[in-house]
């Protein structure tokens, strides 16, 4: 209670003796709490922002009632005496409220009500019904010992826990979200995004703001520096190498991750398996290719120089994974699986293969080491380029030729990852004995769905004007008219009908 308080109900302007001391005796009580700062514990009533305990407390409530009751006694009996010895027994002013104002402390000082049972002695006006503060951990009475104070509400020092890891904070600065507090370091890794590369949280920008890259079908977050600083990226799925795992050397460049080396065809009597299959799925659609097309598992070498001497055709850059020849060439083939050593693969067998022209088409070229359906896509790509050729189409533009073959190529895919959804022929039983193709249970394994989930999300978002937007519209024309009124549409006009 403040001295202004007191003598606001009487019009003296000068103060008694006896009621500067009563000031002075209750000095400091109507002191506010500092506000606490967001984010920092605080001892409520102390001028910073420490955690400290309580001010040591001699004497207990009751010894400090009984020694303020008799200095109060004292004081009274003192102004009392003073105002006898004053001529003719008169008394100054105002002195006989001064008695009943002190006498009503004094009652109030001898009263059970003062002071409340367990309050704290550093705040001894912020008392509840019971007298008590409530921990907002436990729900439990606070009393007279130390606690702590955020944003409105009050913690033992040992209730007041991180919302993540359950310990204790008591660090200096904490973090909050919504209603709950965290370590700043239990926050971070909460909300701060990690480099699924090198494991490390992700850095700020010159700006101060957190930038990093994001596959769009993966959602593999990573630092922007990996994409130039020798990263390996897998050939097939595109995921940069993490620094936990290894990625397969192909011997010519490529790399290949893990869950794709699962699947992965690296043989060419693997792969005539597959393309029969996929012949077999043309056939099915009523689109039979009658010539024996020679079918070639190539190194990425080989396939260049095939790409060099052809003296015609469009070639989807920068990386072509399959090639249908029409010139005569002597092509280098994979001859025998090669196995797996430390962390490529080994032992490769070669041979050259002279390729004579009996027909518009000479052979097809995949390049090896790819999963089943990445090689199975890329097949069906290339077989329809020898339809066209075979079936008299001429000079067709790169946008209507690579866009109807990417046409066919998701249609293989989507009768593999997803069977009847274009009523199409599946080729999976046909392939069933690929040893790397299935799992023990003797169907494709998840992984193996996902990727191939994955190439078709490639054709359909690729941004090349041939093989994105020739895509597109063929698409949308197959879906509007239907694959075989599309080609005849082709045939007659080399455009795509709208």
């Amino acid at each position: 209670m403040s001295s202004s308080s007191v003598n606001q109900p009487f019009t003296f302007e000068r103060k008694s003796r006896f009621m500067r001391w009563l000031s002075k005796l209750f000095k400091g009580g109507g002191s506010a709490n500092r506000s606490v700062p967001a984010g920092r514990p605080q001892f409520l009533g102390e001028e910073d922002n420490m955690v400290r305990r309580p001010p040591p407390r001699p004497l207990d409530d009751h010894s400090r009632a009984s020694k303020e009751k008799e200095e109060l006694d004292r004081s009274i009996a003192r102004s009392l005496a003073k105002d006898s010895k004053r001529p003719n027994g008169q008394r100054r002013q105002g002195t006989g409220k001064d008695e009943d104002l002190a006498r009503s402390l004094h009652d109030n000082i001898n009263s059970s009500s003062y002071p409340p049972p367990h309050a704290p002695s550093h705040a001894p006006w912020d008392y509840n019904a019971r007298g008590c503060r409530k921990c907002s951990g436990c729900h439990g009475d606070i009393g007279s010992g130390n606690y702590l104070g955020c944003m409105g509400t009050f913690f033992h020092p040992e209730c007041f826990l991180c919302h993540a890891c359950g310990l204790q904070i008591t660090e200096y600065e904490f973090s909050l979200s919504g209603n709950n507090s965290y370590h700043k370091s239990c926050f971070k890794e909460l909300t701060h995004p990690k480099c699924e590369v090198c494991h490390q949280f992700i850095p700020t920008n010159g700006a101060g703001l957190i930038e990093y890259r994001c596959h769009p079908f993966w959602s593999q977050k990573y630092c922007p520096s990996h994409e130039n600083d020798d990263t390996k990226r897998c050939c097939s799925c595109e995921r940069l190498e993490s620094c936990n795992t290894r990625y397969i050397s192909l011997g010519d460049g490529r790399s290949l991750c893990l869950e794709c080396t699962e699947s992965a065809i690296a043989d060419t009597g693997d792969c005539q398996q597959l393309y029969h299959a996929i012949r077999d799925f043309y056939e099915g659609m009523n689109m039979a290719i009658d010539q024996q097309v020679p079918m070639l598992l190539v190194e990425r070498q080989a396939l260049n120089e095939a790409i060099e001497g052809e003296k015609h055709g469009f070639h989807h850059m920068p990386e072509t994974r399959g090639l249908c020849l029409s010139e005569e060439q002597t092509v280098t083939s994979i001859l025998k699986r090669p196995r797996m050593g430390g962390r490529g693969l080994i032992g490769i067998r070669t041979q050259p293969q002279k390729l004579t022209r009996k027909c518009e088409v000479t052979a097809i070229l995949v390049l090896y080491g790819l999963p089943r359906l990445l090689t199975g896509a890329i097949l069906a790509h290339e077989l329809m380029h020898a339809w066209l050729r075979l079936k008299g189409f001429r000079n067709l533009s790169p946008e209507v030729e690579e866009g109807i073959c990417q046409v066919l190529s998701q249609m293989w895919l989507e009768s593999e990852v997803m069977p009847g959804s274009r009523i199409m022929p599946s080729t999976s039983t046909a392939s069933s004995s690929s040893t790397w193709s299935y799992s023990k249970k003797g169907g494709k394994s998840g992984v193996e769905n996902k990727l191939g989930e994955f190439f078709m999300h490639q054709i359909a978002h690729d941004a090349s004007p041939a093989y994105g937007a020739g895509f597109r519209a063929a698409n949308a024309a197959v879906i509007k008219y239907g694959l075989r009124r599309t080609l005849d549409h082709i045939r007659l006009t080399g455009s795509f009908p709208v």
